[in-house]
């Protein structure tokens, strides 16, 4: 086929040989199957978002960590300058996320290099060799179901030792390979520790997955992963092979909200006596 403008300067610069076909298009990316010597790979292309879909990554982006001062100032501010800088860190979280990710041991695709706004990684098969089928596009026995969901809970609970969280995890995003699932997709990649929304990102992310396999062995549907990850994570507890059980009860026990209002109005009090004995002192000297 006839290689796109963003495709041929790849294959211009030696990247690429060849452009074999389209695999799949999206709102922000269009995918096209490649080869590359006697590799056959897949390379993303991502397309110039429209100014209205920044407000939609605003909560995904929180806590990201921006290139400069001047890039930060422009981006609050959605200047022109701005609003092309936040397109590129929209896009380069996805290729940071992929290799931070790959390093950790989650099943992502293997990134060959991200050049000009081009992606090139590996082409997810199933056991025939086609295009990888998408986790809710096939069906599994209830054994299948439950090995899925302990490899996609141990790859989540990976991603957020990381440090991350996939924050648009879902059956559209899992592809079912020859060796099981993969996980695609991280533009929207959320900071655990820097973004406000990251506890509600993580339960939608383990729910979606759970609603998904839940379908071929219901027992799922009772599960509390993402709660039990999170409360280890707040204790500084979870670690890569941390033993999980997928039950967890919630501390209900009522706060005890005179102790701490006493607590808070001593140390206050503590403090303004400190301070008056340092002025008393200073008009003494």
């Amino acid at each position: 086929m006839r290689a796109p403008k963003d495709l041929q300067a790849l294959i211009d610069d030696g990247v690429i040989d060849e452009v074999i076909r389209p695999l799949k298009s999206g709102k922000e990316a269009s995918v096209y199957v490649v080869r590359s010597g006697e590799d056959v790979r897949c390379a993303k292309v991502y397309k110039d978002m429209a100014q209205r879909s920044f407000q939609a990554r605003v909560q995904y982006q929180e806590g990201r960590k921006v290139r400069g001062s001047r890039q930060a100032r422009a981006m609050g501010k959605s200047t022109n300058f701005g609003r092309k800088e936040q397109e590129i860190a929209w896009k380069n979280a996805e290729v940071d996320a992929l290799y931070q990710l790959k390093d950790a041991g989650v099943r992502v695709p293997q990134p060959y290099g991200y050049f000009n706004g081009v992606l090139v990684m590996e082409l997810i098969t199933d056991a025939e060799g086609f295009s990888a089928p998408r986790l809710g596009d096939v069906d599994l026995s209830p054994e299948q179901a439950r090995d899925y969901h302990r490899f996609l809970i141990r790859n989540i609970v990976l991603m957020l030792c990381s440090g991350l969280i996939h924050g648009d995890l879902s059956e559209y995003n899992v592809l079912v390979a020859a060796d099981g699932p993969v996980i695609i997709d991280f533009p929207q990649v959320v900071n655990a520790a820097g973004n406000n929304a990251a506890r509600a990102m993580l339960q939608r992310d383990v729910n979606n997955i759970t609603t998904t396999l839940a379908r071929f062995a219901p027992e799922l549907e009772s599960t509390r992963y993402a709660e039990e990850m999170w409360a280890l994570l707040e204790q500084s507890e979870l670690r890569p092979d941390s033993a999980l059980s997928g039950l967890f009860v919630a501390d209900e026990t009522p706060a005890d909200v005179d102790s701490v209002t006493l607590a808070i109005n001593e140390a206050r009090d503590e403090a303004m006596r400190r301070q008056r004995g340092r002025e008393e002192a200073e008009s003494n000297a």
